[in-house]
């Protein structure tokens, strides 16, 4: 029967590509722009990634541009990336230019898994393993049982680093502060908070704090500002993209010695 081969193929080849990611080399959290740009260029150098992002559409708020105008903007330093990843764009004007923002988020997906990366959408983190004071991977949960409040135990996933790319809550940071009682490299030891919006202060600072913040913890996008206290950013761009590539390029470097 044609029902039956359907349901057998989806199952198998589904588990299948579960069973491949138990055991990664980069375990990225959240399905945001800076995310899989790190993903992309994870998986281009040959590592085994995989992205977990708790939405049925990853992609974050790219896909909306700024208040549902679906363009978005890209400052000329990250040009390149754009570039890369064959995205389409325009010149505006001083150094900017505007892409549509449902191409934008379509090509980076797109580019990270023909890369080699998988993504695993719906798909909610709730804890990392945590062994000898280093992060070894992620805890791993059905989003629908989560908000729903069931009670059903989760899935390990190994991994030799992890990436916080959850967005302005930081989630992953702030877990493994609060659960295990280390210090992450900032100011106070924790995750200190985002700031209000600053544009341009907001795109710098966001790739400044893209670093290791504990041994095989990573931070990327706005949880690396929420947990250096740098201010927000506004509806451009570009620093995501330069902080998914910086994240990416460290990890390399610090993998591949």
């Amino acid at each position: 029967m044609i029902e039956t081969k359907v349901s057998k193929g989806i199952i198998s080849t589904y588990f299948e590509k579960l069973e491949r990611n138990l055991d990664l080399d980069v375990a990225i959290v959240g399905g945001g722009p800076s995310g899989i740009v790190a993903a992309y260029y994870l998986a281009k150098a040959g590592l085994k990634v995989a992205q977990f992002d708790r939405k049925l559409a990853p992609g974050g708020g790219m896909w909306g541009g700024a208040m549902m105008f679906n363009q978005i903007v890209i400052q000329e330093e990250a040009i390149d990336i754009v570039k890369e990843f064959n995205i389409n764009h325009e010149k505006y004007e001083d150094g900017l230019y505007v892409m549509d923002s449902v191409e934008s988020t379509s090509a980076l997906l797109y580019q990270a898994v023909h890369a080699g990366a998988t993504i695993f959408n719906c798909y909610s983190v709730e804890d990392v393993i945590f062994k000898n004071n280093t992060v070894n991977g992620v805890v791993v949960n059905w989003t629908p049982v989560l908000r729903e409040g069931m009670h059903v135990d989760p899935l390990n996933i190994l991994a030799k680093v992890v990436v916080d790319g959850t967005g302005h809550d930081s989630e992953i940071a702030a877990t493994v502060a609060r659960k295990n009682g280390i210090r992450l490299a900032t100011e106070t030891g924790g995750v200190i908070g985002e700031r209000s919006l600053d544009v341009v202060a907001g795109e710098d600072e966001v790739v400044n704090g893209t670093k290791e913040i504990y041994p095989g913890l990573y931070v990327c996008g706005m949880a690396a500002s929420a947990v250096s206290g740098t201010p927000r950013m506004g509806p451009i761009f570009g620093g995501m993209l330069m902080s998914g590539k910086k994240v990416a390029d460290e990890i390399i470097a610090k993998l591949k010695k």
